[in-house]
């Protein structure tokens, strides 16, 4: 109402009269008291209170001045806004109590403090006030201004009683009338109202707001097609804050007409409360559009309904999930079928709801819940369902499609049909194959034996690849070789395109069981019939080389080895080196020396270049060429000095010395052995040439002195120690573990210090290792390693780092592996210490030498696949952890070309992200839902990437998407602690920014 209406003025005029009991003089009180009332008269309450209290303390027997002075300086006190006025008003009261001035005192103070708008004080004296004692002109006044302060409180129905009886006043009526008709409306006394109002419709004071409140009055009851036009009229002449409302009244008059298009341009035109709208408030915006076929608009509008749960809202998420349908955003009407589904409203919407959702839910996959959980539970929930058909021949399918094998079979089993039985030997085998995958492969085989029981020819050979695959990953390669063979006849006059790799593992199960002539054989058919990968054409011919090689057939091993050197394919550098070897068998020295030398000379990254430096010396050793000999050792020396050649090499060149005559420089070969690599059997050989050395020169004594000072030196050695090391060493090697255990222990009980000591305890740390027995092995393995440098270092470096990596101690087999790295021999030994090391230090969060190792991982040439994306994998984590978000970024998306099952899905999420940071937020979407759709086994990396999604629809401006995806993960996700902690913070920046414009919207409500 307006402000002016709102206020009342008033003058308070006081009429004094004093009856003198005694005779005053001039300069008495009475004087005083009459001065003071003169500056009251002019408003001079300060100067005439000060007086008025010089009367009232008075010791005088004139009471009714004192009284009146009294009542005068507790108004002044009102009058002067002092703290303490009202305490003086009740003081004068109740010093007072028969004056005549405790009526008039409560009614002027309330009409001080009503004229000075504050209308819950005067109402607190107004109620002080006995009406009898008051004038009937009074009586009115009390009346209208304590009806008035009763409405500001809010005490509708009080105040309605103070109205009533002016209403016919010929000064309070109108604006009595009016206030009983307004309460009246708001108290929703429509007819009351209504008939109150239109009597004085036509008052200028009230016009607008009383044609509002009737036009109101006609829409609450129902009559919109009057609110049309009575509301169109009155927007022709309202003022701009009147607009909002009419507006508001004539659009939802044409809305609940069906008017939709009608409806449009008035329901935009309100402004809202406090230039907010609510949930309703955008529902008929975005229903009206919605009846118009304008989907997109219809969207804009139901999406800002958030944060509550009414029968609104249900219709809303219903709409807008039909609107997204027709626009083929159907992830986005997945979510808001489910929202509608979820709530109790109205049980048609609700029910059509989840039959929408279970369907998107299988069709476009599901974020927050399993798509075959979804599916059972529409059938659990509506049983006699039109659809349950074809709900139910759904479930197994989205089992499947999961990748959840085992919950589709234990479905199936639920129902023992001919059908199902069917499926069951399908399914079975894709259980099988993850199994496989998993590296469980001897669960895997009870799966791939049920499968193998399918009509399906396809199926059964399938099924019995894979158990031979799995046989041959346990290394019972008896049990592999008959069901390849078996295989592979079967199909011989079939095509084998998926079987095309079936002649590659026949052929390398013959040489796992060291049948060369058999894996030459078949290593050779299959290169005739095989093309397809390149990683498998050269391991076959390194393999088929290897085959010759064993049996001897070195021109043949020659001709495949070649094939990789000429080709310059994987592993050059050691056909290179087998070339030179086989050469070596052959007596043919010097092409043997060319072909090592090539191994030397060729290539910048190989692990065999000691080995070959060793083998040319003893080569021109053997060819009588000292000097080249000699070179060759001395390189060999400089520049690996941990090679696992070292000590060999010492001992040979010492040799070569000897022979020469040059006793003094074979004598610091030998003893430099002995120094560097104590307790071998090279350093034991050392000793024996150099006693030959002492011998020949006379220089026994030496010989003496010098071995007393070596430990593992027993001059006086018999031939029992070597008795008890061929009876440890046989049962070593025929397998009797227990037995050998017991032998291998007594040998180094006996001689610990025995010149066999280094292999014993070599071949006790393997025959612990076989056992299982982890914790005895690696104290073994490392007394073995306590020797130095050996034949044996390596294999129990390796060992040793398994070890400890298999019990998730990195931080024990960081050594062994950076041991292993440098001294390895075997280029493999050396590809598993290193990346080892990057997954090691990757996981203890030692960032940049993850990022090292990983990239002297990809420096080596033809990874196999899984090597070279574990390293990719880990430079582009290791990067992002560090901020290098170009290099992260480019390595995500190499490894997303060629990642499998939760890799890839970890890739995706990354792609989704770096989107969304370009603000790609569409593209970055599409991302998120490829990994919902194609890999939502993978739980953590889809909930991760729907907190970006929920960022992309925000920033789309949809935030009805936002808020229930944050809401859901939220609620669902609660085992990924930082999944949900991003989601509610993301939560509260949306809700803090929605409430700004959205009256409905809670920013403290948790859900």
């Amino acid at each position: 109402m307006k402000s002016s209406l709102l206020t009342l003025y008033f003058c308070v005029l006081i009429s004094f009269t004093t009856k003198a009991q005694q005779t005053f003089d001039e300069t008495g009180n009475q004087a005083k008291f009459t001065k003071a009332l003169q500056l009251y008269n002019n408003k001079a309450y300060a100067s005439a209170q000060k007086k008025f209290v010089e009367v009232a303390s008075q010791n005088s027997d004139i009471t009714n001045l004192q009284a009146d002075a009294a009542y005068y300086n507790a108004i002044c006190a009102v009058k002067l806004n002092q703290t303490d006025a009202d305490q003086k008003v009740l003081d004068f009261v109740e010093k007072h109590p028969t004056s005549n001035k405790k009526n008039k005192a409560f009614f002027n103070v309330g009409n001080y403090y009503f004229a000075n708008r504050r209308p819950a004080y005067a109402l607190k004296w107004y109620q002080k006030v006995e009406p009898e004692s008051l004038s009937k002109e009074d009586k009115k006044e009390l009346n209208f201004k304590s009806g008035y302060s009763l409405l500001v409180s809010k005490d509708l129905k009080a105040a309605s009683k103070k109205f009533l009886p002016l209403i016919n006043d010929a000064k309070y009526g109108d604006d009595s009338r009016y206030y009983y008709g307004y309460i009246a409306y708001k108290l929703e006394d429509y007819g009351l109202a209504e008939s109150t109002l239109k009597e004085i419709a036509d008052n200028e004071s009230y016009k607008a707001e009383i044609s509002y409140y009737l036009l109101d009055i006609s829409f609450k009851a129902g009559k919109f097609e009057r609110c049309i036009k009575v509301g169109k009229e009155l927007l022709k002449t309202a003022n701009r804050k009147d607009v909002s409302e009419i507006s508001k009244i004539v659009g939802e008059s044409y809305f609940n007409l069906e008017q939709y298009a009608e409806a449009i341009p008035y329901l935009k035109a309100y402004q809202g409360k406090n230039k907010k709208w609510n949930n309703t408030d955008y529902y008929q915006l975005g229903y009206a559009y919605y009846k118009q076929n304008d989907f997109e608009n219809a969207v804009n509008y139901f999406n800002k309904i958030i944060d509550e749960k009414n029968a609104v809202s249900q219709n809303a998420y219903y709409h807008l999930a039909e609107c997204y349908l027709n626009l083929d955003r159907k992830s986005e009407a997945l979510n808001a079928f489910k929202a509608a589904s979820e709530m109790d409203f109205n049980a048609q919407i609700k029910e059509d709801a989840f039959l929408n959702y279970a369907k998107l839910s299988y069709e476009e996959g599901n974020p927050f819940e399993n798509v075959a959980d979804v599916l059972q539970n529409y059938l659990k929930s509506y049983p006699n369902s039109e659809q349950y058909t074809e709900i139910n021949e759904l479930v197994v399918s989205a089992f499947v499609n999961e990748q959840n094998y085992q919950g589709a079979l234990d479905y199936l089993k639920k129902k023992n049909t001919a059908e199902n039985k069917k499926m069951i030997n399908e399914v079975s085998l894709y259980r099988g194959m993850q199994l496989f995958n998993e590296e469980n492969f001897m669960q895997a085989i009870d799966y791939f034996n049920v499968a193998k029981q399918s009509a399906d020819i396809n199926q059964k050979n399938k099924a019995t690849y894979w158990e031979a695959e799995s046989q041959y990953r346990l290394g019972n390669y008896q049990n592999a070789l008959p069901k390849f063979i078996n295989l592979n006849n079967k199909l011989r006059n079939q095509d084998k395109t998926e079987f095309s790799s079936l002649g590659y593992n026949i052929g390398y199960t013959h040489f796992k069981l060291q049948d060369y002539e058999n894996a030459a054989t078949t290593f050779r058919v299959f290169l005739k019939q095989f093309n397809d990968d390149e990683n498998i054409i050269d391991d076959t011919y390194i393999r088929l080389g290897d085959s010759y090689y064993a049996i001897r057939d070195y021109a043949k091993a020659i001709s495949a080895y070649n094939y990789i050197v000429d080709n310059e394919r994987a592993g050059a550098d050691y056909a290179q080196y087998q070339i030179g070897m086989s050469y070596g068998f052959t007596n043919d020295n010097l092409a043997k020396i060319d072909a090592l030398t090539k191994v030397i000379n060729n290539y910048n990254v190989s692990t065999l270049k000691d080995d070959a430096l060793y083998q040319l010396a003893t080569t021109y050793t053997k060819l009588k060429d000292n000097d080249k000999a000699h070179q060759a050792y001395d390189r060999l020396l400089d520049k690996y000095p941990k090679s696992a050649f070292l000590a060999r090499a010492l001992v040979r060149q010492g040799l070569l010395y000897y022979n020469e005559s040059e006793n003094n420089k074979a004598l610091a070969k030998f003893k430099l052995t002995v120094e560097k690599f104590p307790n071998s059997a090279d350093a034991k050989e050392a000793v024996r040439n150099a006693k030959n050395i002492y011998v020949d020169e006379d220089r026994l004594d030496e010989y003496v002195a010098w071995t007393k000072t070596l430990s593992f030196i027993n001059v006086s050695d018999t031939e029992l120690e070597q008795s008890a090391f061929t009876i440890a060493e046989r049962k070593y090697f025929e397998g009797k573990n227990s037995g050998a255990i017991l032998s291998l222990k007594k040998y180094l009980s006996d001689f610990p210090n025995g010149n066999n000591a280094l292999k014993v305890n070599y071949y006790l740390a393997d025959i612990l290792y076989k056992e299982k027995l982890f914790d005895k092995a690696a104290e073994q393995y490392k007394t073995v390693l306590s020797y130095g440098q050996s034949d044996f270092s390596e294999d129990a470096l390796a060992k040793l780092s398994q070890i400890y990596l298999s019990q998730n101690n990195f931080s024990n087999a960081k050594k062994y592996l950076e041991q292993l790295e440098e001294e390895a021999y075997a280029t493999e030994n050396v590809l598993f210490a290193q990346s080892n090391l990057m997954i090691g230090y990757y996981e203890t969060e030692n960032f940049e030498k993850a990022y090292n190792y990983a990239q002297k991982v990809l420096a080596k040439d033809k990874l196999k696949e899984n090597v070279k994306l574990d390293a990719q994998i880990i430079v582009a984590r290791t990067s992002f952890k560090t901020d290098k978000l170009a290099t992260a970024q480019e390595f995500f998306e190499e490894v997303g070309k060629t990642a499998k099952g939760e890799l890839k899905a970890e890739t995706l999420y990354y792609d989704a992200l770096f989107k969304n940071r370009n603000n790609q937020y569409k593209a970055s979407t599409e991302v998120v839902q490829k990994l919902i759709a194609d890999y939502s086994a993978y739980k953590y990396w889809g909930v991760k990437s729907y907190v970006i999604m929920a960022k992309n629809y925000y920033a789309l401006n949809d935030a009805y998407q936002a808020t229930f995806i944050l809401e859901n993960i939220i609620k669902n996700f609660t085992q990924f602690d930082d999944v949900v902690t991003e989601a509610k913070t993301e939560l509260k920046i949306i809700k803090e920014n929605e409430a700004k414009t959205n009256n409905s919207v809670n920013p403290k409500n948790k859900k």
